[in-house]
């Protein structure tokens, strides 16, 4: 045996760095396993912060080229695919340098090589090492899934992982899958003047949202010009030499430059050795884990896009804490999540929500009453040019406890974290809290104040 350890982490995303620097931080002797030359897994690399910067880049390109001022100024800009996506290859690699810093500072080795289940106490990596370790964090992240009789190799076919190696800019571009990858791409590329075919297999744009705001996305794209088709399922995929012809079930053949698949992922588990240790995932190669993300294997935990929903990266830090936790022998409700993660979705407008939707307050007969804030009343939003959206808070008609807020424009992302706030802690949650307090003027974070007070004025 090379080496005998407290804990291995298999992953260095933030599932991964959530546990081992819980683990470190308490004396544990860690090491972390990343099959990939650099460090930060797919959140870092291929996914949330290159395709948010490439949002942003084109966000601040939007904004200059629609500017009143730099109109007038004879502003005339026009940055290829490669340039745009090229911005984010700076914050990546201090994002990489910064995470390297957070493992060394608390003296967790990371070692490179593919890792692999021995048995439930030891791992084997394909650079020859064997660890044997009391626990196992497995933190592998996950993958687009890739059905067989889509051919990725064309050059006019991608996922989500590679359609950010784009080098030429296409007249028109169909995107199969509109849930929150395909309906964020759908918003960038749109802003970029492409035209967009989005397939979606259900009957409503991301039907797990509140309705208003789900019907508010699919109003604001439809204005913008992206063509939504609900209801459909693919038959085939025909790669030509000048394009990309969608066969739809229903009969429908839509030709485009272009073609991106964004119809769910898959749990990297494969090549991992589960199967050895008495672990099976499920279809789609997902971990099944209790609530402290323990699985049936005792000292084997998942955290991360490996156990599914919400695969979101500031709910896998939060699971890989919460994992270490139970590792160090906190008792069960110490390591819980807090009941409600916020979800942020980066589509133009933006959207962000927690808590309960009106349909679910209706389902379980809770009396409930809304309160609404138009972003168009704001004069923060005014001078931002960013008018269009809506925070809407969702309360309870006699105790005026705060179930749900959810919000639909500029910065929602970061506007609910104060109605996120304001309902984990019991002894202020309620609508008077927003009432009486003073927002700074002229903000975005105003709209709490509007919303409460058109949402008290309901009830008289």
């Amino acid at each position: 045996m090379d080496q005998k350890v407290d804990v291995v982490v298999i992953g260095t995303g933030p599932g991964g760095e959530g546990a081992a620097m819980q683990l470190a931080k308490a004396g544990k002797k860690v090491i972390v396993v990343e099959r990939y030359a650099r460090i930060g897994g797919g959140c870092t690399h291929w996914g949330t912060i290159p395709s948010k910067a490439l949002r942003f880049a084109i966000s601040q390109l939007t904004e200059a080229l629609t500017n009143p001022i730099l109109i007038e100024s004879g502003l005339k800009a026009k940055p290829t695919i490669a340039q745009l996506t090229g911005t984010a290859q700076k914050v990546i690699s201090q994002q990489e340098s910064m995470r390297r810093t957070f493992y060394s500072r608390n003296n967790v080795e990371v070692v490179g090589g593919h890792a692999r289940f021995v048995d439930a106490n030891t791992i084997s990596i394909d650079n020859g090492k064997t660890i044997s370790t009391d626990h196992v964090v497995v933190a592998v992240g996950s993958r687009p899934y890739r059905p067989p009789n889509v051919d990725f190799d064309h050059e006019r076919i991608f996922d989500s992982d590679t359609i950010l190696g784009l080098e030429h800019k296409p007249k028109t571009l169909t995107i199969f899958g509109a849930g929150v990858i395909g309906c964020e791409y759908a918003s960038m590329f749109r802003n970029l003047s492409i035209k967009i075919n989005l397939i979606n297999g259900r009957g409503e744009l991301l039907d797990f949202l509140d309705n208003e705001i789900s019907d508010a996305l699919s109003y604001h794209m439809r204005e913008r010009g992206v063509v939504i088709r609900h209801n459909e399922s693919m038959e085939r995929i025909e790669a030509v030499d000048d394009g990309v012809i969608t066969h739809l079930k229903s009969g429908k053949m839509l030709k485009s430059d272009a073609f991106l698949w964004a119809a769910g992922r898959t749990g990297n588990t494969a090549d991992l050795g589960v199967d050895t240790v008495g672990l099976e995932p499920d279809k789609r190669g997902y971990l099944e884990v209790n609530a402290c993300y323990q699985t049936k294997i005792e000292n084997i935990f998942a955290v991360g896009d490996v156990v599914g929903f919400p695969s979101l990266a500031s709910a896998a830090y939060t699971q890989g804490r919460a994992a270490g936790k139970r590792i160090l022998g906190e008792p069960e409700e110490q390591c819980l999540l807090g009941s409600e993660i916020p979800a942020g979705i980066y589509t133009t407008p933006e959207i962000s929500c927690i808590g309960k939707t009106e349909e679910q307050l209706t389902e379980e007969k809770i009396p409930y009453e809304v309160g609404i804030s138009n972003f168009k009343h704001l004069a923060r939003a005014q001078i931002l040019r960013q008018d269009v959206g809506m925070l809407k808070i969702l309360f309870h008609r006699e105790t005026l406890e705060v179930l749900g807020v959810h919000c639909f424009g500029a910065n929602a992302s970061e506007i609910i974290h104060i109605g996120q706030a304001v309902m984990s802690n019991p002894a202020i949650n309620s609508l008077e809290y927003f009432i009486q307090t003073t927002f700074n003027y002229p903000t975005m974070a105003e709209a709490y104040r509007v919303a409460a007070l058109n949402g008290y004025n309901r009830l008289f």
